[in-house]
């Protein structure tokens, strides 16, 4: 029982060290081939949620501002039956983005393989970088499974459009570290990343 005690709180601060220490890119530039945005469940409509919303919006952001020429949403029907590359890509034309665009990767079921197929994508199209959108508490994690990518990139936080109750955060901070102790133990050591 104590090894067992001692073996959950030696993984915990693992993924608690990795997370702090995760990096937030590998390069320094200010533009990029692409935005990859990182999906999110859409709601039982299929309509985006606030945090679908918030990650759409800030990529829409920065493709105004001059960020990258193309956004590329990544994740497949995991939670739901709605795909979320496509929920997200829907909310991104009706915000202005034009269709050419925007590239869907509707298959992803978890951030190892958003990253694993959004790479994949961009490789088949000659794009070499990436600024990486997700929401600010999921982004270490990403941060260490992007590390591990071929290209260059960085991440960009999502600001809530809703406010985030102190709980919010504390319950989205101690998933993530409990999916990067997943991603620490399991994920990293079978994956099979080949972009």
């Amino acid at each position: 029982m104590v090894a067992a005690a001692l073996l959950g709180v030696g993984l915990w601060v693992w993924a608690y060290a990795a997370r702090r220490l995760a990096p937030e890119g590998n390069t320094g530039q200010a533009r990029f081939d692409a935005i990859v945005v990182l999906g999110d469940p859409a709601d039982s409509d299929g309509n985006p949620t606030p945090t679908e919303l918030a990650r759409v919006t800030e990529a829409v952001h920065e493709y105004e501002r001059g960020v990258a020429a193309h956004l590329i949403f990544t994740g497949g029907a995991v939670h739901n039956r709605f795909v979320e590359a496509q929920v997200m890509a829907r909310t991104a034309e009706a915000q202005g983005i034009p269709e050419p665009a925007v590239v869907m990767e509707p298959a992803a079921r978890d951030t190892m393989e958003n990253a694993c197929y959004a790479v994949r994508l961009m490789r088949a199209r000659g794009w070499e970088s990436a600024e990486v959108v997700s929401s600010p508490w999921h982004l270490q994690r990403a941060g260490l499974i992007f590390s591990r990518m071929p290209i260059r990139w960085r991440v960009h936080g999502a600001p809530a459009v809703e406010p985030e109750s102190g709980m919010d955060q504390e319950a989205a901070g101690f998933l993530e570290t409990l999916k990067t102790v997943r991603y620490l133990v399991w994920g990293r050591p079978i994956e099979q990343c080949e972009p």
